[in-house]
């Protein structure tokens, strides 16, 4: 199906005009939804821009103009309506203040695409083109969407986004159906949700820094203990993490903690957002020797297999890739590389194999753990 290429947007920048627009969409509709935010210089996402679309009919809000989050909950956050995205990871996340537990009832169309066959990490672009036949102009990609008014193209381009969300839905819900992946689908799009609905942070970071994984366990406690306290001060402080403080700074200072403040300043140059008072407190977090509690409450970090284990990924990589086949599923889907090393590491069930995939493969991974 081939729909037009350019599409005309009500530019909404009133309470008003935003409870009008939402007045007329059912509470069951599928609303298309998209977002425009940067982050260049913050920890936060800045939400810039908010499009929706249903029945033919395109909005553009805007969010700098006024508090969008009450005018939506009620359809999207708490409704029976289907909210219908592409790729929804980052839109949730910046989506976060306004709808804290996300759309109710969410389906991605780049998941969806994944479980009909279509690839891993297919682009909206791409999926347009497969599925309507028209190939879109990405010219504005990295354009500045903060600024007002926004030109003609940046709109243009901003509706388009949604404009071909409903005849992407329609044509994959019906492969989905025909394959019987709608309910895996549902799952995998609130677990979407739901890691984004967590905004304390991860409460194990250091695990996420493997160069750490042969230090002692007192070690991984205080680089722990660093990195908890980097999350907390970007977050307070809304900088991105490395303007604070980097992944190689970071394991340097938990390996040997600076002798004086002027050893820290010394180490700690480039790191544009980590001010004296930051710097003073950075300090005084390091001084204190790790407590056995913490070193219990720290995971410890999975290093690469070695002997029995590498061989055990090897077998286990073997057996994804026939299933994923049998599926006609991407292997990626199924069980990504790095979840299948943590696996066989730690002989612990990851989390993201937990429901439909914990069905498919626990029995069947588990006999291939090393004896």
């Amino acid at each position: 199906m081939s729909l037009p290429e350019t599409a005309a947007a009500d530019w909404i920048d009133r309470p008003d005009a935003l409870q009008a627009w939402l007045a007329t969409i059912p509470a069951d509709a599928a609303v298309g939804l998209d977002t425009e935010f940067m982050r260049r210089n913050t920890f936060y996402p800045q939400l810039a821009l908010l499009q929706l679309g249903w029945n033919g009919r395109y909005a553009l809000i805007d969010p700098l103009a006024f508090d969008i989050g009450a005018a939506l909950q009620p359809l999207l956050g708490a409704g029976p309506a289907v909210t219908i995205m592409h790729s929804a990871s980052e839109d949730l996340e910046t989506l976060a203040p306004l709808l804290p537990g996300g759309p109710h009832q969410l389906f991605d169309t780049q998941i969806a695409a994944a479980f009909a066959g279509m690839g891993l990490g297919m682009s909206y672009r791409a999926l347009v083109a497969e599925l309507t036949g028209v190939d879109l102009d990405k010219g504005e990609t990295r354009s500045d969407w903060l600024q007002r008014p926004l030109t003609d193209s940046q709109r243009s381009y901003a509706a388009l986004d949604v404009v071909y969300l409903k005849t992407i839905h329609e044509q994959l819900a019906e492969r989905l159906q025909q394959r019987d992946r709608s309910a895996w689908h549902a799952e995998d799009c609130a677990r979407l949700k739901q890691r984004a609905s967590h905004r304390d942070g991860d409460p194990q970071p250091q695990r996420a820094l493997r160069a750490a994984a042969d230090w002692q366990a007192a070690q991984q406690a205080l680089l722990r203990r660093l990195l908890q306290w980097r999350d907390r001060s970007a977050r307070r402080l809304d900088v991105p993490r490395p303007w604070l403080l980097d992944d190689t700074l970071a394991l340097s200072l938990a390996q040997q903690p600076p002798a004086s403040l002027g050893d820290l300043e010394q180490r700690s140059r480039g790191q544009r957002a980590l001010r004296a008072a930051q710097r003073s407190e950075l300090f005084e977090l390091l001084a204190p020797a790790v407590s056995t509690e913490e070193i219990a409450a720290t995971a410890r970090i999975p290093g690469h297999p070695q002997g029995q284990a590498k061989k055990a990924l090897g077998d286990m990589k073997q057996l994804i890739d026939a299933l994923a086949g049998e599926l006609d599923l991407p292997p990626g889907l199924l069980c990504p590389r790095k979840v299948l090393e943590e696996y066989v590491v730690t002989t612990e069930w990851p989390d993201f194999l937990d429901g439909w995939r914990r069905e498919v493969l626990h029995d069947r991974l588990a006999n291939l753990l090393p004896g």
